[in-house]
């Protein structure tokens, strides 16, 4: 199959600084094409725009159409070798109908019914878990068994062995993010399998991971260097919801500490480096009091927020959406974001920007709140 370009002799003459059609000139333009080159005088509007154009598009997802979509396929559709997971992917409508939420992250409800084990594989894509309700799955990553519950945040780094099994008489369904588009762009995916089923079926309270490395301020003096992922198996909800607690109490005393009135947030962090878990997936909680709304903020580079707890609006450039628990909504690159709560709320937010920051074109843009 011979590859071509597309042509651009509809862009001769037809504005600023274009050359005026000629024979000489389409001639020039054929062999442009014959060779597989394009011409910077044709294409710079759309290859260097004044400010970021992203296909992606801004879009909510309401997490009752999804759960009920991943019952029924709960029903019809086995775990196995083959498909591996149950997991249904959000399909960002800006992206040609591509599995991705955004063009660097991936975002999709895992489903598993009682009693039932996905199978064990590793890959180089790194990969979180966020439990919206529900408990009785445990993941096991390189044979460490990591018990998921309500708000956990739980991590599964790049090239980590990692099954979950079912353990309850109910099934349970999570939000599971990954850097697959990311990975599948910049062609640097291995993926392999392991054992069918899950070598350790035991059921800790807390993962090794845990008894090691989740105390806060504290480093086990054995373990030294920084490390690529965070060794912290899970962030639990108790920690997270005192965390964001504290701030806005603090806030009600008359102490800094929030981000904006009424808006506490945390990040969760990479102990041995103090960046972010994973090197191109940031991950935070958000809480808002009642009657807050956040100022307008644009930046570079694509996020996915999930509401956990409590209703409110989220407004993404021209569009605007009530959003109550579960709900996801993608806010491409550069889109305007402002969030406002109906009740106090609290939301789950993933997003691309260590990688922008590692390549030093990040950039933030963030209104005066209005009071």
């Amino acid at each position: 199959m011979t590859a071509t370009v597309s042509p651009v002799t509809l862009h001769a003459g037809d504005g600023p600084g274009q050359p005026d059609p000629t024979p000489e000139l389409h001639a020039l333009y054929r062999g442009f094409e014959q060779e597989l080159l394009v011409p910077l005088w044709t294409e710079i509007g759309d290859l260097m725009p004044s400010s970021p154009r992203p296909a992606a598009l801004a879009h909510r997802w309401q997490w009752a159409n999804l759960l009920a979509l991943a019952e029924r396929s709960g029903q019809l559709v086995p775990v196995g070798r083959g498909g591996e997971r149950r997991a249904i992917a959000l399909a960002n409508p800006g992206l040609g109908g591509a599995p991705y939420a955004t063009p660097t992250l991936w975002a999709a409800i895992q489903y598993l019914n009682p009693h039932e084990d996905a199978p064990v594989h590793r890959h180089t894509q790194h990969a979180f878990r966020f439990v919206l309700e529900g408990e009785g799955v445990w993941t096991v990553v390189d044979g460490d068994p990591v018990a998921m519950r309500r708000g956990d945040f739980l991590l599964t780094p790049g090239w980590r062995f990692h099954g979950h099994h079912n353990q309850a008489d109910t099934p349970m369904a999570w939000l599971d993010g990954l850097d697959i588009p990311f990975v599948h762009h910049t062609g640097s995916a291995f993926f392999e399998l392991g054992p069918d089923h899950v070598a350790d079926r035991s059921t800790p309270a807390r993962s090794r991971a845990e008894r090691l490395w989740a105390h806060p301020g504290l480093r086990p003096v054995s373990q030294s260097g920084p490390q690529v992922s965070s060794p912290v198996a899970a962030y639990r909800w108790e920690h997270t919801d005192a965390a964001l607690r504290d701030q806005l109490d603090l806030e009600a005393e008359g102490h800094p500490g929030v981000v904006e009135p009424g808006h506490a947030a945390v990040r969760f962090s990479n102990p041995t480096t103090g960046g972010d878990v994973m090197p191109t997936i940031r991950a935070e909680m958000h809480r808002l009091r009642r009657g807050a709304t956040t100022a307008t903020r644009r930046e570079v580079g694509s996020a996915v927020w999930q509401v956990f707890e409590g209703a409110g609006a989220v407004r993404v450039g021209e569009h605007e959406w009530e959003v109550g628990r579960g709900d996801l909504v993608a806010v491409p690159s550069w889109q305007p974001l402002t969030i406002s709560a109906g009740t106090d709320l609290d939301l789950f937010r993933f997003s691309d920007t260590p990688v922008f920051e590692r390549l030093h074109a990040d950039r933030v843009q963030v209104d005066e709140v209005q009071s």
